[in-house]
């Protein structure tokens, strides 16, 4: 099983990083926290990397059910959507599979509810 749905589109990368978060808002998803991933590398280890962002991504009403379900199930959110340049105007968009990586817990509660969060994501990555 793959923890991750992703898609490669044309653009610029912030024309996608838009593109994304519309999408994500469409499904109900809003952005919780926004990581450059680039720039705190080039900031804490001065390396060059390409442009990478990691969207933190919260849909409230299937977090609350979540956390209901299963009280330390905050470790595992938010749902986090990475986009990173892989070429000139090439860029991937990947979101994590919350069935996949729920699969440990033995809570059918959840899985029902993972399961709805797993296909509204898919939905934001076949509609990029």
């Amino acid at each position: 099983m793959t923890y991750y749905f992703s898609k490669t589109i044309k653009g610029t990368f912030d024309e996608v990083v838009e593109k994304v978060t519309t999408a994500l808002k469409n499904e109900g998803f809003g952005i919780l926290t926004e990581i450059n991933v680039n720039e705190v590398l080039k900031k804490k280890l001065d390396v060059d990397f390409q442009k990478y962002k990691i969207l933190g991504a919260c849909n409230p009403p299937f977090a609350y059910k979540a956390l209901l379900a299963e009280d330390k199930i905050g470790t595992m959110l938010p749902c986090n959507v990475v986009v990173q340049e892989i070429a000139e105007n090439e860029i991937e968009v990947a979101a994590v599979d919350p069935v996949a990586s729920m699969s440990a817990i033995k809570n059918s509660a959840l899985y029902e509810i993972a399961t709805q969060v797993q296909k509204k994501l898919q939905n934001v990555i076949e509609k990029l």
